[in-house]
């Protein structure tokens, strides 16, 4: 399931850094990012938003009283370089607090804090099956039969013990309808089933005669998903 998320941030190195972790993490959407406190507020105002990255000094407004001035369903992550504002921000019922310069890792464990305080939902696909496009049809898929999904160019080839299907669906489309802990993306070419790998060595993804690689993009959330990070 894709979270989505807004970054309020008035330093352009720290903004380009916080847009770069965000597109790491497949189940993060970025709906949009501010410089202003003020243009923020107007936008939470009107736009539901699970996940606020939100710096404190930014400007005539600051991110403390825009926290002071909205109620929020969802999580805030708040990111500064001054830790005195730490005691403040709990007080204010943030998910975590991240003192730049922050790290990757770092990030990700704020993250996935912010995450576990979210409402659950249903997940994407609850029925076992999903339907796959596949040349002028809907092929009926049952969710246990897949191993793997390999990238080829515009097209998507699903691995099954018994048959490859070809498909123009991308990842963004089988992210978005899967759960993550059912299929997970591990290389911009690559979506594994958990339930299917047999081991893992490094960088590497074994299942049966099959070698799958694991990009730095992805090993954070897979290690996570599988309970290794």
């Amino acid at each position: 399931m894709k979270h989505s998320c807004i970054i309020v941030e008035d330093e352009p190195l720290a903004l380009e850094r916080a847009q770069g972790y965000v597109q790491k993490l497949p189940f993060l959407s970025l709906k949009a990012t501010f410089e202003s406190a003020l243009e923020a507020l107007s936008y939470l105002k009107n736009n539901p938003i699970d996940i606020v990255f939100l710096d404190i000094h930014l400007g005539d407004f600051s991110g403390i009283q825009l926290l002071e001035s909205v109620s929020l369903k969802g999580q805030v992550i708040l990111t500064t370089a001054y830790h005195e504002y730490a005691l403040k921000g709990f007080d204010l019922k943030i998910a975590d607090y991240l003192l730049k310069p922050y790290t990757f890792e770092r990030f990700v464990q704020a993250v996935d804090r912010a995450q576990s305080l979210l409402p659950k939902s249903e997940p994407q696909n609850s029925r076992p099956f999903i339907f796959v496009k596949t040349e002028y049809r809907l092929e009926k898929l049952m969710l246990d039969e897949i191993l793997f999904i390999e990238g080829m160019g515009n097209y998507r080839r699903i691995h099954t013990p018994t048959q490859k299907i070809m498909t123009l669906q991308t990842f963004a489309e089988f992210e978005q309808e899967l759960p993550p802990s059912l299929l997970c993306r591990v290389h911009k070419s690559y979506m594994v089933a958990i339930a299917k790998i047999d081991s893992i060595e490094k960088d590497r993804i074994r299942m049966g005669e099959t070698i799958i690689p694991i990009s730095d993009s992805y090993r954070q959330t897979f290690f996570s998903l599988i309970g290794q990070s």
